[in-house]
């Protein structure tokens, strides 16, 4: 079942709360395709630093899934 589902989950968002309420977005998590012992594979895209949400040059999500709705995900994930 976990592979199922796995599959049908390209990016995982990450929030954090504020104590006034606003939510903001922390890290955001590419899963991969591998599942071991119930343990989704995922690697960081992006990453809160410094007040900023920054691109994790190591890691690339499904380009293939993205590239089919008409997104480059390198393009998306150079430093602006």
């Amino acid at each position: 079942m976990v592979p199922t589902v796995a599959s049908c989950i390209d990016l995982v968002v990450h929030c954090s709360r504020h104590a006034n309420g606003r939510r903001q977005v922390t890290e955001i998590l590419s899963l991969g395709r591998r599942v071991e012992n119930g343990i989704i594979e995922s690697s960081m895209v992006f990453r809160m630093s410094d007040g900023q949400l920054l691109p994790k040059a190591n890691s690339m999500p499904a380009a293939e899934k993205f590239a089919r709705s008409g997104y480059d995900v390198a393009a998306l994930l150079e430093p602006r």
